[in-house]
């Protein structure tokens, strides 16, 4: 294992429901390329990424793997099916992994406006801490529902981050993250949550609200312009 190997494993197994789309949202092209390969081009370059993962359905098994051999030709490749769930895609993956492996980040396939000084800055950080995330401050003021949908609290905006990905961890302190929700049923909206259940101190880098999440109409019309640009 070297502290200097970084996988990257990109989760593109979802569906286009909210989106609209038969289509998974991972392969819709925007302007002459799907999504994935927008996101995947991000990565291009990124000092120390030695190996590439993708999750996905078997119909789509075929494509992915066209995709990150002609993207990656000299880093180590895979596709490994996805599972029931996002952690469960993500498991198959690191499972996946080579043991020279020292971090990996994993990213959303549909986040195709991630800037690669970012990826940059998160796996520095990660290599201090052991796990880094990419967030962005809340801009917004949050308020928090009772079970009644009256307002219960405000929490203070200044300390309230929207988490993005990249999110990359040191593989052990991952691996340990993963086994100990298997073992209590724990399931998170990212990974970082994961990795705060076994006492991880988990970085956060300034990204950018650029670094969006393609999951509606209107994202995806935003995306085609920014794209476009």
């Amino acid at each position: 294992m070297s502290e200097e190997n970084l996988a990257l494993i990109v989760p593109a197994a979802g569906s286009g429901k909210r989106l609209g789309t038969e289509l998974p949202k991972p392969y819709l092209i925007v302007n002459g390329k799907t999504i994935l390969q927008h996101t995947l081009e991000n990565f291009i370059g990124v000092s120390g990424l030695t190996e590439v993962v993708i999750s996905t359905s078997e119909a789509y098994r075929e494509r992915s793997e066209k995709i990150i051999n002609e993207l990656f030709p000299k880093l180590q490749t895979k596709v490994v099916l996805g599972g029931k769930e996002r952690q469960d895609s993500i498991l198959n993956a690191i499972n996946a992994l080579s043991a020279e492996i020292g971090f990996v980040a994993i990213h959303d396939a549909v986040r195709p406006l991630i800037e690669t000084e970012h990826i940059r800055k998160c796996f520095q950080e990660a290599k201090i801490s052991g796990a880094a995330i990419v967030a962005v401050p809340a801009k917004d003021t949050v308020k928090v529902s009772g079970k009644d949908g009256f307002v219960t609290g405000t929490p203070d905006r200044k300390i309230l981050w929207h988490a993005q990905t990249p999110q990359i961890f040191e593989i052990e302190l991952l691996k340990k993250a993963y086994s100990n929700a298997r073992k209590k049923n724990i399931f998170g909206t990212d990974d970082s949550f994961l990795v705060e259940q076994v006492g991880g101190n988990v970085g956060l880098i300034e990204g950018s609200w650029r670094n969006f999440k393609i999951t509606y109409p209107l994202d995806l019309e935003f995306a085609e312009y920014l794209l476009k640009k």
